[in-house]
């Protein structure tokens, strides 16, 4: 007669639609446990096995099997971000399968102890949960969770292989850590609220001087839209080409894309500019109506070198300077960041200051602050935030 595993381990042998989620470490390993015979010292190597991916996943089998299953990227979940209706053989398999991942997160080390025959064995934690219901409020919340990889991070990069990889150790910034620039902020927040909300939304340039919180302002929003579908694609400037690339692999997943350029800036003959012009004209080629793309740049950088292509021999140097210097005409939004005057530089570092619980007489802090900007050549909110960082060592 079968025990409780051998059920479940049956069961999952059957596993077709989420084929791959069987095909993870953890369910290798479980495999590899039910396949080695006997209770000695090989089955319990087994269960340390499979026991050391549930603590690579975080100590919890019933999470970790919720996130590989909801990132799994399948035909039925992709048929239903299309709106395709699912064959009924297809809806069969997965109400079944769904019901032997429920029963396999549930799994305790009670269960493997008395498998084994033993008191106890180190434990995991783990909890009944009812699969298909979670599942089935994932596929009617497709636009907020989406799937595959996208459906447990906010930020990605594209790999110099073509991949769209996860950002590991992703800006954690939120809106609250900023000081200043409230308008600013405000602009590039309503913007992506339209684009949540299906309504016009722009491309949007984030220009002015460094250290102003261009980027950080991306990545803010970026992580303030993410409960609500919106997923950061991070392209360097070399990787413009991929554009069209990138356009094709999102373009039909029900999720809301920000593609975003950091520190942009051309030469006069760089093909890069003309992908991102086509981008931004909305050429079929190289757009998708689930994105927006959002790009910071010193603005006085970009005069300064279009500025220098009026030195050489092409002889429609003119056009093409013109050209160059529209290149913020070519977003529907722009936002500029300038450098903070001394009453606002002062506001940042004050504020930043008391965050920070530094006891210092406000006259003296200003006048360090002040000295410290001067060293640095430039205020900046960056420098008001290294200041602060100076005064905490």
């Amino acid at each position: 007669m079968e025990n409780k595993l051998q059920k479940i381990y049956l069961d999952l042998t059957f596993t077709s639609v989420f084929f791959d989620v069987v095909e993870k470490p953890l369910f290798r390993a479980f495999f590899g446990y039910m396949q080695t015979q006997g209770t000695g010292a090989e089955k319990r190597r087994a269960y340390a096995k499979f026991l050391s991916e549930i603590y690579l996943g975080g100590g919890s089998l019933t999470e970790l099997v919720k996130r590989l299953v909801g990132e799994d990227e399948n035909v039925y979940i992709k048929n239903a971000a299309k709106g395709n209706i699912n064959d009924g053989n297809i809806q069969k398999a997965v109400e079944s399968e769904l019901r032997a991942f429920g029963e396999f997160a549930a799994l305790s080390a009670k269960d493997f102890a008395e498998d084994m025959g033993l008191a106890n064995v180190p434990a995991f934690s783990s909890e009944r949960v009812q699969m298909s219901e979670l599942y089935a409020l994932r596929i009617q919340n497709l636009e907020k969770y989406g799937y595959g990889i996208f459906s447990s991070r906010g930020m990605f990069r594209l790999s110099d292989d073509k991949q769209i990889e996860p950002i590991v150790s992703a800006d954690k910034v939120d809106m609250a850590t900023f000081i200043g620039y409230e308008a600013e902020r405000a602009k590039v927040v309503e913007n992506t609220l339209a684009f949540v909300e299906g309504r016009p939304a722009a491309n949007t340039l984030l220009c002015g001087d460094a250290g102003t919180g261009k980027s950080s302002t991306v990545k803010a929003v970026a992580n303030e839209f993410f409960p609500r579908g919106v997923r950061l694609i991070e392209l360097r400037k070399d990787q413009l080409s991929l554009l069209p690339y990138v356009m094709g692999k999102i373009s039909e997943n029900p999720l809301k894309f920000i593609i975003f350029i950091d520190d942009l800036s051309f030469n006069q003959n760089d093909d890069n500019f003309s992908m991102l012009k086509a981008a931004l004209e909305g050429s079929a080629s190289a757009r998708s109506e689930n994105s927006v793309i959002y790009a910071t740049s010193n603005r006085r950088h970009i005069i300064k070198e279009s500025f220098g292509e009026r030195d050489g021999d092409d002889v429609h140097r003119n056009d093409t300077l013109q050209e160059t210097l529209s290149l913020s005409e070519r977003f529907g939004l722009t936002v500029l960041f300038s450098k903070p005057n001394k009453q606002l530089y002062l506001e940042i570092v004050k504020k930043l200051a008391l965050r920070q619980k530094i006891q210092m007489d406000e006259k003296q802090l200003e006048i360090e602050a002040e000295a410290f900007a001067l060293k640095k050549g430039s205020r900046s909110a960056r420098c008001a935030e290294q200041f602060i960082q100076s005064l905490l060592r």
